[in-house]
């Protein structure tokens, strides 16, 4: 008897027809009769933001940006203001125990280090169980240097607290000055509810924003001893008889668990609702990078450490070699009395060199420039240079006016 071709079709059909089905079945298989095998489906070891491009990934010639599990993040060089890599810089997000660096902030240009600070019951018990603290009690007194320390280092909730009850007199008028000094700062979509970062729906910032108060947080000398310590002592006080220790949490510090060349400091965070935040300085020759992370996974370290290699392996800081000799500027009628015998233009100077953040070996002779002149209530007039790398701002220069007074009594 002869045997019947198979009809090839036929077999396409009912293999597509058995991968369907298998494909809609619960996940086991049969190893033999009788035997079952449970095969668990692989998670996705990423978050749902790796996949994302980064924004500045769409600058044509920007050097693309790694891959990260943070939904939000910003590169920022601490000198020139460019932004290096940003993703989702403008979107609001909580920023959990990040917050202490405005708070820390505010105490450094508001209050007398050595002075004595005593925290209230509303400082010692106005927090969550569970949550940061060095455990201070009613009554009990540090100094202000002691109080800052314990906030940055040990992210202590009620020591931030008492910080804010001490420059401007309850937690309430406290966070009505965080706000008036965001928007000082420049941020558009931040809004501070409490001095420690704890969760609430009216508390929240932006990449860029956070960015911002961290960079003008750096220029305080001050503000740069807290964020730099790495190992602190509280001796006893009036209520502790034990010293206590603090240790920064911020673990790519040298020597720590994530050690990354260069990081000097900065400060976590971390709520459920928040996720891992994370602020980080680091230093490498002359160059400054800040680096914010928000709603990221694991402390934002992997996230960080790329973020850094991009920045300092991808950028160099260029010397724009400006003309030192004053720039003309044109003048309305009514000002040509306060020029003297000037004319009709107005000089300003550089009063230092001009720098820019562009991609290694990038020709800084073709950037753009936009010029704004500033106005102060007080002070001399400012006149603002921007240099721009393909639309993409990457440094600027301020010259300023000269002191016509001075000019005229002399």
């Amino acid at each position: 008897m002869t045997k019947k071709k198979p009809n090839r079709l036929l077999l396409a059909a009912k293999g597509l027809l058995c991968t369907i089905l298998l494909l809609n079945q619960p996940a086991f298989i049969y190893a033999a009769e009788g035997d079952t095998q449970t095969v668990t489906p692989t998670p996705d070891p990423h978050t749902q933001y790796y996949a994302q491009d980064a924004s500045t990934d769409s600058i044509p010639g920007w050097p693309k940006g790694p891959r990260i599990e943070g939904e939000s993040a910003i590169v920022m060089d601490v000198y020139t203001e460019a932004i290096l890599y940003a993703k989702n810089i403008d979107k609001q997000q909580y920023p959990a125990s990040i917050t202490k660096i405005m708070t820390t902030l505010l105490g450094c240009e508001n209050l007398d280090l050595n002075a004595k600070l005593t925290v209230s019951e509303a400082a010692a018990y106005g927090i969550e169980p569970g949550s940061s603290s060095i455990y201070a009690d009613t009554g009990e007194e540090f100094t202000v240097t002691q109080a800052l320390m314990a906030v940055m280092l040990e992210s202590a909730n009620e020591m931030s607290i008492a910080i804010g009850e001490e420059v401007s007199g309850s937690s309430k008028k406290f966070v009505e000055l965080m706000n008036e000094r965001a928007r000082q700062i420049g941020c558009t979509k931040t809004h501070f509810n409490n001095p420690n970062g704890l969760p609430d729906k009216l508390h929240y910032t932006t990449a860029r924003d956070m960015a911002k108060i961290a960079r003008t947080a750096w220029f305080n000398p001050l503000f740069r001893k807290f964020a730099t310590k790495d190992l602190y002592e509280i001796p006893p006080t009036n209520k502790q008889p034990e010293t206590r220790y603090l240790l920064n949490h911020h673990k790519m510090m040298k020597g720590r668990d994530y050690a990354y060349d260069g990081v000097v400091g900065g400060k976590t965070g971390y709520t459920d609702a928040a996720g891992s935040t994370l602020v980080t300085f680091a230093k490498r020759g002359s160059t400054i990078l800040l680096v914010v992370v928000l709603n990221s996974v694991n402390g934002a370290w992997s996230d960080t450490a790329a973020l850094l290699d991009y920045g300092f392996d991808s950028f160099e800081r260029v010397n724009m070699k400006v003309d030192l000799n004053p720039i003309p500027v044109k003048t309305l009628p009514s000002e040509k009395y306060i020029l003297k015998d000037g004319g009709d233009v107005f000089p300003f100077y550089y009063t230092r060199n001009v720098y820019v953040s562009v991609p290694k070996g990038a020709d800084v002779s073709g950037l753009t420039t936009k010029q704004a002149l500033l106005h102060d209530a007080a002070g001399p007039l400012r006149l603002r240079t921007r240099y721009y790398y393909n639309d993409h701002a990457v440094g600027l220069g301020i010259q300023y006016e000269r002191n016509i007074l001075s000019d005229l009594l002399h």
